[in-house]
Formats: C-alpha cells, structure tokens, sequence
C-alpha cells in the first residue's frame, strides 16, 4: 500500500480547534437562524481563524487548515436543524428540547448525511463542472495564505485583496450594526390592480456569492424573482382586495401562499435535477465500490481518490436505522398513536432511507450550483415534511381524534428533523470535499473529519434552544412572549404538517409551483439545445421561494463578475484578474461573517436586538440614503481597486 503522507493533515490540535469553532459557530447560528431565519456560512471565517491561530503555534500546513474549516463547517449547516425542532414547541407537543433525543436528531441525521454523500464525491465533485462556490473559495483563502508565506508575489497581492474586501465589508457591516447605515431597504406599492414590494437586503456577502455563482445562475434567480414579485404577488393580493396596511398584505400572501408555489416549483426541479444526475451517481457508486475493491486487493490509489470503504459506508447506514427506531418508539410511547406503531416505525425507516438518499443527492447539487448557505434546504424540508405527513395520512386518515391529529403532527415533525439533518450535512459536505480536491487533501480524512463537526454541533444545539426557548419563545408557540423569536422556517413546516393532517392544505398553490417548475424545465432544455445561456430550474424556484430581500443581490454580484472577467480576458494576464476577482468576492463574504460570529456574542450578551445602536428611528431615512451610497461607492472602488492591482502586476 501507498505510504502515509509526510504532510500532517487529520491532526489532534485540527480536531481540538475545530471542535472549539463548532461550538462558537453553532450557537450564534443557532440565534440568528431562530431571530432572523438565516444561518452564515462557517468554513471560510474558520479557515481564516485556523490559520491565525495554527500559524501561532507554528508548523501547520494547508491539508491541517483544511480540517479545520471541514469540522467548523458543520455549524453552519446542522444549525438549520432550527427550521424543524422548534415547530414541535410551536404545536405545544415539546415544552423544552430533551437534550439527548435532541442531540441524537441532529447527530444520527448528520452521520447518515455524510454516509450518504461519500459515494457522490466522484459523481459530483471530481466528475462534474459544478461551480461549488463555497468550496472554491474556501481553496482560495487557504491557497493564499499559505502561498503569501511562500514570499509568492501573486498570492501576497491575493491575500491583500482578501483582507481589503473583508475590511470593507466587516466595516459596512458594523455601521449597520451602529444604525448609522441602512441594513435593507424595502417598499411596497400598488401594481396593475393588486399590490407588490420592491426590497434588498445591503449585504455586500451576497455581492460575492454572485460573483462566484456566474451569470447563469444569477439570471435564473432573477426570473424566478420576477415571477414571484411581478407576477405572483401582484395577482393574489389583486385576488384578495388591496385593502388595510400594504405591507403586512405583501408580505403575508407571499409568506403563505407565493412561498408554497416556490416550494412546488423547488419539488419538481428537484425531481428533474435527480433524474439528470441518476447516471452520473450510479457511475460515482460503482466507482466507489471498484476503488474499496481494489484497496483490498492491496492496489494503491492516489491519497486524493481514497474516501471512506464503501462497506463502512453501507454498514454505518444499515446500523443507524437500530437507534433511529429506538427514538421513534421513545417518541411516540405513551401518546395517542402508541398502539400498534411498529409497523409505522418501519415505514418511517424506508422513509429515512430512500428520501434520505434522495435528499442527499439533491442538496449535494443544489450546493454544488449554489453554494451550500444559499441552497434552500427549507425548501426541502417542506418536502420532506409534506411527503412524512401524507404516509401518515395513508395509514391514519383525517377522522381521527384531536388528542391523535396533534401526535400525528408531532410525529410527522420528528421523522421531517432526521431527515433534515440528513439534508443539511450532504448539503455540506460535497462543497467541503470540493475544497478538498483543489488543496490535495485526502476523501476520507474530510468525511471522518465532519463526522467530528457534527457531533460537536449536535452536543451543543440542545442548550441553546432551550435558553431561547425559556428567555424568548418562538412565535406562535403556547406562552409566547411579546419579544418571541419568529423561527420563520418552523413555523411554516409545522403549518404545513398540520394542513395535511388536518385535511385543510392548498393542494392548488404546490400544483401551480409545480407547473411553473415543468415549464422552466422545458424552458431551459430549449436553451441547452440552442446553446444559449442556461436557466438551472432549481435556481428559478429558488428566486420564487426565497425573500427578494436575499435574492435581488446575487444577480447584481453575478452581474458585476461577468462584466469583471470580461475585462480580465482583455488583459495581459487573464487568469491572474480573474482570480483578483474572485479573491474580492471572497474576502466580502468572510468580512461579513467573520463580523457576524462577533455581533451574535454581544447580541446574545446584551439580550438586545441592536447593542452597538447610535442612533435612534428618526435616523432611519438618513440612514437609506447613506447605506446606498455607501454600499454602491465602496462596492465599486473594491473593484476598481482590484482592476488597479492586477494592472501593477
């Protein structure tokens, strides 16, 4: 067999620094995801941190960072569990979260997550043109810190770029904090005979998620954006009467009934983007199963090619179905549905199985187009919840009792949260095996060294929820609070669980998503076939499901890095610019998480939504005009500066 590298990679001081960030990490995902309904991305502020810190105590390398970002990307996608878990409060099932059947959701779902993906690396990583742009831009922080220690010119001007765009947005970021800049901007207004709203969030992270997603992706945001706003919105408040305060008619139709067309739209590209790819992971399976062979047989293979045997792999499924039984019957005992759940327990496992392979597949591309933070796993989670709570309604019917209809729902719930985390990790972990392609590192290590992240996730998950839970309360829970968190996500998975079972879901809104999703799908197979620009359908639906606010700038960024490579290709040194692009774009997004992680510790600090606050709402107006110009300004001289550097070299 090949001999062990002489590079250190899956290191103890890796694991320890790690796990410290996932703890950090997942606790201020768990309250910005609960407050505002978002989560960060964690691997690129980790891999910046874990080089500071490593580089302190000397002797590091970039496979050793790689792990560390690996295991602190864990927090921020097993923290989207939030989405799930606290709707079992909200239907008054859960008083509190009980801490080890909590942990073992979040812990059993993300092991199964990583087991599931290991045999989609080949298919869809090393085998596919995806963009992955999380993971390419992980590389890069990790390529030019340690290239810039080298004395390498082009990575020292690399680094700067990375601290300059991190500068600007952490600073940007920090005046919105301080209430002296707008932090979104947002009107309503009537249009044709209903009424609509026009909003951006002034995240200069979603800037460079665009620029790093391309154009492509950008514009099908944008059509799915149009159809919502433009379309959708405008139709069904025109349905409704425009009548009474405009803002709360925009924003409820589109969080109840535009948000499920998204969600329609979502399940069929979902369904279309698995039938695309069925070949290439059937291809990525057998590929697996040859290399666990041929390692057996004593064949060495590359360091870069080798992932977890695909026995392990098979095995660790097969045995996680024992505890997931076991919860279930934990669960369920002692409540209206009791009696005779054993058949439904193993229903519930073939749920867990086949939809957790799907899942898997799916969220490893959306991920792979998308970005892992962007991906709309809630989106999937409506799926997911839909698809537990019907199997129930096969088995139970609607004319059962209230006390059953309650546990039903509850149960639907529990079964969506496995699921769920099954979804997050395998959102996850094909972006970080991504990074690890392009830094050398070794398959396997990363899949065991995300298996580390998500234990360290799920142990610290459960106390946080609860605090919130005791301090503030989730909207629309029993003995909510006045300052009650709105777990926007939760509470639209358990509404969802409660339609079905209840019998009383607007089947209409998810059938009417699902014929926009065949006619974007139509749409763009016409396209490929002409060779035009392509419109991925999951991108579509995600620009219909998503706020505008978290959308409207993606395309813009996306935008602004074509025109940006157009320039470059004019240049002397193309893939140099190029990369000075993607190096800006890199460092917006690490400046504005790297600033969140620090403001969630004074928010949770403080118990204030706006701790830093220098002015009050009379600044509000000042405070738009500002945030634009400001935002607009240091966008552009970021790039111009940019332009300038790569013109030096």
């Amino acid at each position: 067999m090949q001999s062990a590298p002489s590079v250190r990679e899956l290191t103890v001081r890796s694991v320890i620094l790690g796990g410290v960030i996932t703890l950090l990490f997942t606790a201020a995902n768990v309250y910005l995801g609960l407050k505002v309904g978002l989560t960060f991305a964690t691997s690129i502020p980790a891999a910046v941190i874990s080089m500071a810190l490593l580089r302190l105590v000397g002797n590091s390398n970039i496979l050793e960072n790689n792990i560390v970002q690996t295991i602190a990307s864990a927090a921020g996608t097993l923290a989207a569990i939030i989405f799930v878990l606290p709707g079992l409060i909200m239907v008054g099932w859960w008083q509190g979260f009980p801490y080890w059947i909590t942990v073992a959701v979040c812990a059993i779902g993300g092991i199964l997550g990583v087991m599931f993906s290991v045999p989609l690396r080949r298919a869809l990583v090393t085998g596919s043109d995806l963009p992955y742009p999380e993971g390419v831009a992980a590389a890069e922080v990790l390529k030019v810190g340690f290239g810039s220690a080298e004395g390498k010119v082009e990575n020292a001007k690399g680094l700067r770029m990375i601290i300059v765009g991190s500068v600007v947005s952490a600073g940007y970021a920090l005046l919105a904090a301080m209430r002296l800049a707008a932090t979104d901007v947002a009107v309503s207004f009537r249009l044709f005979r209903g009424a609509t709203a026009a909003s951006t969030s002034l995240s200069m992270a979603l800037i460079g998620v665009g620029h790093l997603v391309g154009l492509s992706v950008g514009v099908a945001m944008l059509f799915g954006m149009l159809i919502a706003w433009v379309g959708l919105v405008p139709m069904l408040t025109a349905a409704h009467g425009v009548t009474g305060n405009l803002d709360q008619l925009v924003n409820t139709t589109f969080r109840s009934e535009v948000r499920f067309i998204g969600a329609g739209t979502i399940g069929v590209a979902a369904l279309w983007s698995l039938i695309r790819i069925l070949g290439p992971i059937a291809k990525g399976i057998r590929s697996a199963m040859a290399a666990s062979k041929a390692r057996s047989a004593g064949t060495e293979l590359p360091l870069t090619e080798r992932d977890l045997p695909i026995g392990i792999v098979g095995g660790t499924i097969l045995a996680l179905l024992v505890p997931i039984a076991g919860l279930l019957w934990v669960f369920c005992s002692g409540t209206a549905i009791a009696s005779g759940i054993g058949p439904v327990i193993l229903g519930t496992l073939v749920f867990v199985v086949v939809v957790g392979a799907i899942i898997a597949s799916v969220c490893g591309y959306m991920a792979g187009l998308i970005g892992a933070s962007n991906s709309p796993v809630s989106g999937v989670g409506i799926l997911s919840v839909l698809g537990a709570s019907l199997l129930l309604v096969l088995v139970y019917g609607h004319g059962g009792t209230p006390e059953q209809t309650r546990a039903l729902v509850a149960y639907a719930l529990f079964t969506t949260g496995i699921v769920f985390s099954i979804a997050t990790i395998a959102n996850d972990n094909l972006q970080d095996l991504k990074t690890g392609q392009l830094v050398g590192a070794t398959p396997w290590r990363q899949q065991l060294a995300l298996i580390y992240g998500v234990i360290f996730g799920s142990l610290v998950i459960p106390p946080v929820l609860d605090l919130l839970n005791k301090a503030f309360g989730f909207a629309g829970a029993p003995g909510a609070g006045e300052h009650a968190l709105a777990a926007p996500q939760a509470a639209l998975i358990s509404a969802l669980a409660k339609g079905v079972l209840g019998g009383d879901i607007s089947w209409n809104l998810i059938g009417w998503g699902a014929l926009l999703g065949v006619g974007t799908i139509i749409l763009d197979e016409v396209l490929r076939k002409t060779g035009k620009m392509r419109l991925p359908p999951l991108c579509v639906g995600m620009g219909i499901y998503l706020p505008m606010a978290l959308t409207v700038l993606i395309p813009v960024g996306a935008v602004i890095g074509h025109y940006y490579d157009k320039w470059a290709d004019r240049g002397g040194n193309p893939e140099f610019a190029k990369r000075m692009g993607v190096l800006v774009a890199t460092g917006l997004i690490v400046g504005e998480s790297l600033f969140g992680v620090a403001f969630a510790g004074v928010v949770a600090v403080a118990g204030t939504d706006t701790p830093l606050a220098v002015v009050g709402d009379s600044f509000e107006k000042p405070g738009i005009i500002i945030g634009l110009v400001l935002f607009a300004g240091a966008t552009a001289l970021l790039y111009r500066y940019s332009k300038r550097i790569c013109q030096a070299a």
